[in-house]
């Protein structure tokens, strides 16, 4: 493979979801719509923790990151798909995609490990509640975030090493709505076996594994709150409820899109479409609504701002 290989495919084009305008009409009205809740959303629990003594906790420092996140990977793959939503040539530039990929698995992997930080300390606040102050000092707290963000470099430098260097030298036609490894690499001009087997050991069986590992705490948790008395047990249940369903939400596309052995276009692009558009959305929602604590707090906020304008 000569040199000119590597440097032919300077552009991807996107088949995209549909090819009816009025269906991509109607995408872009939901996409723009769920878009702006999503930042107005994740927005709000960021300010309102950062601005409310009473959520300066371990628990609302992970939530707080956790929808700085979402922020993220709605941008990153929201605003691109509702741009190519107007488009009929549907194209990014090598780079970009390249770019689109990296972000993704950054953003992607520290959710990950956020979501677990999370896990340990409904484990700590529920199973051992007289040391939770000394675990989850705000030290630990800084020290999980700091780890998630070099996990998640880790994971995607590695995967983007391989791709980068891949030799491209003709089919462009990603049948997709956004850039992503399993998808890209099937373009390479060679054999991409044992790299298609790297990426889905590295993503698929790592989103399986974390999942299934925070399954079993999530039980494990639940085994120990029927032991307590009822009162701290329907609280305690509310959180970890809330917890279960934001996991299942990230982690059912991951297993999906990375683990089944025969992607279906179809399929996976509705899972792409829900990931992007729905998922960073309902993980505020489901937060707030079924936090009381929360709720209070954001009206607390909301009530002081407008005390603050008024007397401004």
């Amino acid at each position: 493979m000569d040199g000119a290989n590597y440097s032919s495919v300077t552009e991807f084009v996107f088949l995209g979801l549909t090819n009816s305008w009025e269906i991509q009409l109607l995408l872009f009205v939901i996409a723009s719509i769920f878009y702006v809740a999503t930042i107005i959303g994740n927005s709000l629990i960021v300010f309102t923790v950062a601005m409310d003594s009473h959520l300066h906790s371990p628990m609302y420092f992970l939530l707080a990151n956790l929808s700085f996140i979402d922020l993220g990977i709605s941008s990153v793959i929201s605003l691109r798909m509702m741009y190519d939503l107007f488009r009929k040539h549907k194209v990014i530039s090598f780079g970009g995609c390249i770019a689109q990929i990296f972000f993704i698995h950054v953003i992607g992997a520290v959710e990950m490990v956020l979501l677990i930080a999370m896990a340990f300390d409904r484990y700590v606040a529920i199973c051992k509640p007289l040391h939770y102050l000394n675990i989850m000092k705000p030290k630990t707290c800084v020290l999980l975030l700091v780890t998630a963000w070099v996990i998640g470099l880790i994971h995607s430098s590695v995967q983007l090493g391989f791709v980068v260097n891949l030799p491209f030298c003709g089919p462009n036609v990603l049948d997709s709505c956004y850039c992503d490894f399993p998808r890209v690499i099937k373009l390479a001009c060679l054999d991409t076996y044992r790299l298609e087997f790297m990426v889905t050991f590295n993503s698929g069986f790592i989103s399986l594994g974390s999942f299934f590992i925070l399954v079993l705490s999530y039980i494990f948790i639940l085994i120990t709150v029927c032991k307590h008395s009822s009162g701290s047990s329907s609280k305690a249940l509310s959180t970890l409820s809330t917890h279960i369903m934001v996991v299942t939400l990230f982690f059912g596309p991951c297993i999906f899109v990375y683990t089944w052995p025969y992607p279906t276009s179809h399929i996976d692009k509705f899972l792409a479409f829900f990931d992007a558009v729905f998922t960073p959305f309902l993980n505020p929602v489901i937060y707030t609504f079924r936090s009381k604590e929360m709720n209070v707090a954001m009206r607390r906020v909301c009530s002081q701002l407008i005390i603050y304008r008024r007397i401004s």
